[in-house]
């Protein structure tokens, strides 16, 4: 899959308009220059990150187990499992809604210390390998099948494997190749693309005060440390807010307006529309969703039975033993020990939820881009199935945020609220990406040229968004 070259001549002068219409000069000028102060302090932020990062990473394994009625207040290992799942977790996903991948760009040290690797690193050519457009889903899907396995939520060496693991991964990535450069916030950070698509939602926007013709493409010829032609940038999903463009008072540069979140996707015929990118939405709820659901599938310890019993009549027994630490949770003091049938079970079923998923979200966006081309729709089926496939981001995100943020509920049950009405927030979340889904749907066929008949052609990926939000509510709730 390519990216899909969208010639528009009216997007500059939209774009142009609409940082004019949402903020005026001056107020421009203050937002870059606040901006601009913060840039040399950023080394500073990412220094105490990486602190913090190595705090809650590595002395909760050093700590005693905790009691069974411990909580964040009064132990420290819970506290750590809170810090990284209650808030950091949250923090991210809510603030990419508002201001894009500034996670990535203030906050994240594992960039950073790719990024200073780099300079002092080998630089040699990145390989084609890691510029396939593939390469960062297959890491999302191997590091979320990966903490799954280990207990990545339960259990604080798996945390440290995975987080610590990714740690070291992103130096050495950043030590070897690329020239000033973040390769692997590029092209290899497992959330990155995560991050990169709901940026695409975010309030925050960055657009050239200069625009040249052309489409987004990946130059070595820029400041960005994410490779994006500045002049050129139509999309949010690789600006990680580093700050480096923002040169308040010159006509070079990016500008910093503010825009409705999910503008960017009601419009994605202007943003350079990627199948890659929805692919990644398609597969990536879904491989996140199948994490879930083996816990709560009344089917699924029928399953695991007859697979068991399957191979161990077929002599193999080694189906039975515990596998390694590194790969699966394996800590019978804590009454749970992953033997190889567990591993293959659930990375089966996270594996063959995400396939499911990917299918049925895609024969929903295909469905609607037919019904759209028949209903005067102006581009070619493939083209308008990418850009409706965008409109299963806020359903995918709020999902996201429920089923990986799982800690983040724990302080409104201290504060006296039963299980029943967190759950009501949990539903009220899904529900409101639902609604956001649909809309992003109506306005992308808008965008198509699709009037008459725009409620029959949204139809089909309604009912994918509605799976996706149906299929969540069991996971979670």
């Amino acid at each position: 899959m390519q990216s899909i070259p969208i010639k528009d001549v009216t997007e500059p002068e939209l774009t142009t308009r609409f940082i004019r219409d949402q903020v005026s000069a001056p107020e421009q000028t203050s937002v870059e220059r606040l901006l601009a102060g913060i840039r040399p302090w950023l080394p500073w932020v990412h220094l105490a990150m990486f602190l913090v990062f190595l705090a809650v990473l590595v002395v909760p394994v050093y700590l005693p187990e905790s009691p069974e009625q411990a909580t964040f207040l009064d132990d420290g290992r819970v506290l750590a499992n809170y810090l990284l799942w209650g808030v950091w977790f949250p923090l991210v996903f809510f603030s990419v809604v508002v201001t894009g991948r500034s996670w990535c760009g203030f906050l994240c040290p594992m960039g950073a210390a790719a990024e200073a690797a780099n300079r002092r690193g080998l630089q040699w050519a990145t390989p084609a390998w890691i510029r396939w457009p593939g390469t960062p889903i297959i890491s999302f899907v191997v590091i979320t099948i990966l903490g799954q396995t280990t207990g990545v939520r339960d259990h604080p060496e798996a945390a440290l494997e995975v987080f610590g693991g990714t740690f070291v991964l992103a130096i050495l990535v950043g030590w070897l190749w690329g020239r000033n450069k973040r390769v692997w916030c590029r092209h290899l950070c497992p959330i990155g693309l995560l991050l990169g698509v709901f940026a695409r939602l975010g309030a925050v926007q960055l657009s050239p005060r200069m625009r040249k013709a052309g489409s987004d493409r990946l130059t070595e010829k820029t400041i960005c440390p994410t490779y994006i032609d500045l002049p050129r940038k139509q999309a949010a999903r690789h600006c990680i807010e580093c700050l480096r463009c923002i040169l308040p008072g010159h006509k070079a540069g990016l500008a910093v307006s503010f825009r409705r979140p999910g503008r960017e996707l009601e419009s994605i015929r202007h943003h350079q529309p990627d199948g890659w990118e929805v692919l990644f939405i398609f597969l990536g709820a879904g491989i996140a969703l199948g994490g879930f659901l083996w816990l709560v599938l009344p089917f699924y310890d029928t399953w695991r039975q007859s697979v068991g019993t399957w191979f161990i009549e077929q002599g193999q027994y080694w189906i039975g033993e515990p596998g390694p630490a590194w790969l699966m949770s394996v800590h019978p003091e804590r009454r749970e020990v992953f033997r190889w049938l567990d591993f293959l079970m659930i990375a089966g079923t996270m594996v063959s939820v995400m396939v499911l998923s990917a299918l049925i979200l895609g024969l929903a966006s295909l469905a609607s881009a037919s019904l759209a081309r028949r209903f005067g729709g102006n581009c070619k089926t493939p083209q308008a199935m990418i850009q409706i496939g965008y409109s299963q981001a806020p359903v995918a995100l709020m999902a996201l945020m429920i089923g990986l943020a799982t800690e983040l509920f724990t302080p409104f049950l201290g504060l006296g609220m039963t299980h029943t009405q967190v759950n009501h927030v949990k539903v009220a979340m899904i529900v409101l990406g639902l609604l956001w889904s649909l809309w992003l749907a109506w306005k992308i066929l808008g965008g198509l040229g699709v009037k008459r008949g725009r409620l029959v052609s949204i139809l089909p990926t309604a009912l994918g968004s509605t799976a996706m939000a149906a299929a969540w509510w069991i996971a979670v709730l």
